[in-house]
């Protein structure tokens, strides 16, 4: 577990990092001053100065900060204040971390390509790297009981038709499985169940053939396009759609993961391998783009949003009730947070 949590940790710093990097690269670029680049919330647990800019780390892991001067609207007369900006060099500063974690996605799975990126079979694929491994373990069934997990690599079979094949044939038996676990062989003897109720199976598992992929260069940086850009437009169909059902009443926390349902991914997907990690990272970091351009206070959106309503107004709005905007922004995304970790937790022991 405390493997998971650590992967875990790393991903979201490269996400957060990536996210806060482009704005700072670009308020960099047009010479805005950066007073701190930061990675979790406060309380601070260490920083140092170069330059203008204070680079800290703090306690709370769950995102970071890029501290602009003027950022909040203050009337400030100094050209290098983000205040005194033209309205596009505002907009550009302000949705740079939702481009560069676009471009962080598109380069993983670019890279994934070349390294080797995972991808399903059908039975009669001749791919020479297919393997057959378990992506669900159903609860209380035998293959749980047994102590298979997500991950686990089913031996002796090539197809997945020959192992359901094999437990039909053998159904109220003790079988031997053979499995592989990372670099370990493991044997198990199950007793498989000889009734099977519906959404059950003798076993109790679903299983994926998967292989690898390999491209060249020019391939995967025009796949990895691709897939950027499909995977984009079905995140934003599905969060366009969630957030459909909340106003209409029918919304649900069933597929909606916080902090601890991520965790739970990263393990599911770590006992695949560094591919999947690879793939899964960048994912997220297509979500955490989405998400942060929704129009709401405290998020990227919610700011471009209240500067194009300033454009629009002809004058900006009183410093204090842009931060007082934000701020209430912050907390309610704060609770929700706190929400889905809830529902995450009644999932794990449900």
């Amino acid at each position: 577990m405390f493997l998971t949590i650590l992967t875990f940790l790393v991903i979201l710093l490269v996400l957060v990092l990536a996210h806060e990097f482009g704005h700072f690269i670009f308020a960099k670029f047009y010479g805005v001053k950066v007073e701190e680049f930061a990675f979790g919330f406060p309380p601070r647990i260490a920083s140092f100065q170069k330059g203008e800019t204070k680079y800290s780390l703090n306690l709370l892991p769950l995102g970071g900060f890029v501290k602009i001067k003027g950022e909040e609207g203050e009337e400030d007369f100094d050209p290098r204040s983000f205040s005194s900006q033209r309205f596009l060099t505002k907009i550009l500063i302000v949705a740079a971390g939702v481009v560069f974690n676009l471009l962080l996605a598109y380069f993983l799975f670019a890279g994934g390509f070349i390294l080797g990126t995972p991808v399903p079979l059908e039975d009669n694929d001749q791919n020479p790297t297919a393997e057959i491994r378990i992506s669900e373990v159903q609860k209380d069934s035998p293959a749980q009981e047994a102590g298979l997990l997500p991950g686990d690599e089913i031996l002796s079979f090539s197809k997945i038709a020959d192992v359901q094949n094999f437990i039909q044939a053998h159904r109220g038996e003790k079988v031997t499985v053979r499995i592989g676990r990372g670099k370990e062989i493991l044997e198990r003897e199950i007793l498989l169940r000889k009734e099977v109720r519906p959404g059950e199976g003798a076993l109790g598992i679903a299983m994926v053939r998967i292989g690898v992929e390999r491209l060249g260069i020019f391939q995967a940086l025009g796949k990895g396009f691709y897939t950027t850009a499909s995977l984009t437009r079905l995140t934003a169909q599905a969060l366009f759609g969630f957030f459909g059902e909340i106003f209409t009443g029918r919304a649900s926390f069933e597929g909606v993961s916080g902090p601890v349902g991520i965790v739970n991914l990263v393990g599911d997907f770590s006992r695949f391998g560094l591919n999947f990690l690879i793939q899964l990272t960048a994912l997220l970091s297509i979500n955490l783009a989405l998400i942060n351009l929704i129009p709401f206070p405290g998020l990227d959106g919610g700011r471009i949003l209240l500067l194009a309503l300033e454009k629009m107004k002809g004058s900006p709005f009183h410093w204090k009730f842009t931060r007082l905007v934000h701020a209430a922004g912050f907390v309610l995304l704060l609770l929700l947070m706190i929400l889905v970790t809830y529902h995450d937790i009644l999932k794990l022991n449900s």
